[in-house]
């Protein structure tokens, strides 16, 4: 894990993520790609973030097991946040000096649409093992 820092795009929220996996994720939900045009790629940082500027940060439940969030002046997408553990995935590209990133896992790979594929050879859970391993 590391430690790194991230913002908006305005610069209104900052945030300093102090566990982030450098093996970051790719979401191919329908309410990923409605919510960012396209798969949400994410790092997964845990619990242990500091946000400045939070009263900027709009909050949205997008499902019943979690949140999403995103900066009210300039809209950037920035993370998404599990209700029940308080986990954060970040938007890998807040990050300004992240590398040796590597794509290690595909969700809902089941529901990828067909104009595109990603050749990182990963892990892919379909909608149905991500449920059931929320149990849900």
């Amino acid at each position: 894990m590391i430690s790194a820092k991230a913002s908006c795009l305005c610069g209104a929220v900052k945030i300093t993520a102090k566990d982030v996996n450098p093996k970051f994720t790719v979401c191919h939900c329908v309410t990923c790609r409605e919510w960012g045009g396209s798969a949400f790629f994410a790092v997964e940082c845990g619990t242990s973030i500091e946000i400045e500027g939070e009263d900027k940060v709009k909050m949205y439940a997008s499902s019943s097991w979690a949140t999403r969030g995103f900066c009210s002046d300039c809209g950037t997408h920035l993370f998404f946040k599990f209700s029940e553990s308080g986990d954060y995935n970040m938007s890998v590209g807040i990050f300004k000096n992240l590398s040796d990133l590597e794509m290690d896992l595909q969700y809902y790979s089941d529901q990828r649409p067909d104009y595109y594929c990603f050749s990182n050879k990963t892990k892919e859970l379909s909608k149905a093992e991500i449920m059931d391993s929320l149990g849900l």
